[in-house]
Parts: structure tokens; sequence; C-alpha cells
């Protein structure tokens, strides 16, 4: 069914398709009965999918990735849907628009698509609101995805951090640091080996005064070359921190066979081009570490093939996003039934 319904969606802007869908998520599918039916039919469960990572119980390994529900507005709807764990974010200390519309392009013939959003939120503050209402908190497991104002200098990004750390603590599960996205500009430079130390060490002395450390995670690039990746590795022993996120969207437009038009605007590309190089770099960091720390593997995952390709190049858990765009909302319990077969 969702062919026919994607063939509508897709006559629409990406953006406007997304508020459309949400809308409507919001409006229906916690009516008594609706919710049941979503149960029903999106969720998979079974118990050997079930896994414990940085000391986190995990359903099952699939999650959604940040930039879905940037504002935590849609935990309790998508849940319905079967994820094992829903990140929310990018969230920036204060309320930004992002950057000019339109950011956000279909590459259809690629399964791909190409976003240069620039952290739009509304703030770390209404996404705490959001957190709090929400019911039976214990249901989910929830990471938050936090990063810099756009306006903040990255000589004192370490602060814009440590805010969206200290107002998120009590209610997410893990959190992740976002230095990795190409739509801020200079937000890349914080990957270098130096920056980076020092706001992984800033969040992890402030996490060790909190009554109950929460893992920490780095999401990295993909187009880090193999020099980089080793100085990660040697960041994540240094800082100790929880894991890797393996990886944010691309800059390269190799093998794309989408309009030009197309492929020439700028941002990130997510979804099937990611496929072979998110793998690539998670086996890299996993082989090169000794399997040291925990992966979550994200980029280019459609089928149960796809996921299971990322775990055995020694990831732990695995998100998805575009393939929840061009596949539909039983992607994740398609992905969930065949890795319970294998």
């Amino acid at each position: 069914m969702y062919k026919y319904v994607k063939q509508i969606l897709f006559q629409l802007q990406p953006e406007d398709a997304h508020d459309f869908v949400t809308r409507q998520l919001k409006t229906y599918a916690n009516f008594p009965g609706i919710d049941r039916l979503l149960d029903r039919k999106f969720m998979y469960k079974s118990d050997d999918l079930a896994r414990e990572v940085f000391g986190i119980h995990f359903k099952n390994p699939v999650g959604l990735a940040a930039g879905f529900d940037k504002n935590a507005d849609y935990i309790q709807e998508l849940n319905h849907f079967g994820f094992g764990f829903i990140e929310i974010g990018t969230v920036t200390p204060r309320p930004q628009p992002g950057n000019d519309l339109p950011r956000m392009f279909r590459l259809t013939e690629d399964q791909a698509l190409i976003n240069r959003m620039g952290f739009n939120n509304k703030g770390v503050d209404y996404a705490v609101t959001q957190l709090q209402r929400l019911k039976n908190r214990n249901q989910y497991i929830i990471g938050g995805n936090i990063g810099k104002n756009k306006t903040t200098p990255n000589d004192v990004a370490v602060n814009d951090y440590m805010d969206c750390f200290n107002a998120l603590y009590d209610y997410v599960d893990y959190f992740v640091v976002n230095v990795s996205s190409p739509n801020t500009p200079g937000l890349r430079d914080l990957q270098e080996k130096e920056p980076l130390t020092f706001i992984l060490n800033s969040l992890q002395n402030l996490n060790h005064l909190k009554p109950k450390p929460k893992p920490i995670l780095l999401k990295i690039a993909p187009d880090l070359s193999d020099e980089q990746l080793d100085d990660i590795i040697e960041i994540v022993a240094t800082t100790k921190i929880g894991g890797v996120i393996s990886t944010n969207t691309t800059l390269s437009r190799a093998g794309l066979v989408s309009p030009t038009a197309l492929i020439n605007e700028a941002g990130g590309i997510s979804g099937k081009p990611l496929t072979k190089r998110s793998t690539e770099v998670i086996r890299y960091l996993s082989t090169q570490s000794k399997g040291a720390f925990p992966i979550i593997g994200v980029g280019g995952i459609f089928t149960a093939e796809d996921a299971q390709e990322k775990l055995d190049a020694g990831a732990s858990l695995v998100q998805v996003y575009t393939s929840f765009i061009y596949e539909g909302p039983g992607v994740v319990r398609e992905i969930c039934e065949g890795l319970s077969k294998k």
C-alpha cells in the first residue's frame, strides 16, 4: 500500500511531506484501537533481537536516526512502528531556523536524500518540555543528539554541548555529540583531534558529576581518512566515551545517477549511496580498535541484509532514516523479522 501513498507524498516538497505525515501521526496514531492496530501491523517482537549495549537494554537493534524527530514531538507515535530506540535532535541550546528553503531534495534514482537543514530546531528547552510530557517513559529508549548553534564560535562550542547535556540529562538514555554535520559552517573542524578531545573530556567530566553517568557517543562523518579514523579510535580510548555512531551524511557525489541539477545541490547525502562507505568505516573502527567500543551503524540500511552487513562489520546496533521515507513504515518490521530469521 505504501508505494501508492508514496506517489502522492513525493508530489510534495520533502519538508511539506514530512510535516503532513507527522501531523497525521499526531492526530490519529494514539486513538483507541488505532494504536493497537499499528502495533500489530508494524511491531515485530522476538527475544533473540534483544541486546545490552553500553549498559542499556534494547528490545531490538533497529533505531530511528536523528533528524526525523528533531524536537521530541513524536516519540510516542513513532514507537508504534517497532523501533528499538529513537534519537531526537540535533538539538541546540537556542532555537534556530536552520538554512533557507529549499534545503532537502530527493534523489529518487539513487534512493537518497540531500539535506542542508542546518540544525533547524526549537531549542533544548522545548525538547525538554516535550520529553517531560511523555507517558510511560520506561517504554522508550531515547537518545539525545546535541550540537552547537550556528552563531556560537568554535572556540566556545563546548559550552553549547554542555548546556544541552545538562538540560537533557534527566530525560534521555544516551547522548550523541554531533560535530559531523556538513551543514553548519565550520562544525566539522571540531572533528579535529584537539578540539574534539577537549569537548568530549569536558562532557565526561560533567557526566561523572551526575548521580548516574550516561553513555556519550560520537557521531562521525563518512568522509574521514584512515588517519583521522585512527585519531577517533585514540580519542574514544582517551576520553572513555561510550561509543561511536558511524556515519553521518556524506559530501561525496561518486556514482550518483540522478539529474545533475539535483546532484549539485549543496548538502549531505543519506541513503543507498552511503551503504558501502558507512560499512567500511564501521569495519575499520571495529578491526583497528579490536572491538574496544560499541558502534551504532547508520547509512543506507534498507533491508535486513543491509543491517546484517553492518552488524557483521562490527556494529552493535543500527539506525534507519532514509529507508523509512522510501520504503515506508513497514521497513523496521521487515528488518527485524529478517534479522531474527538470520
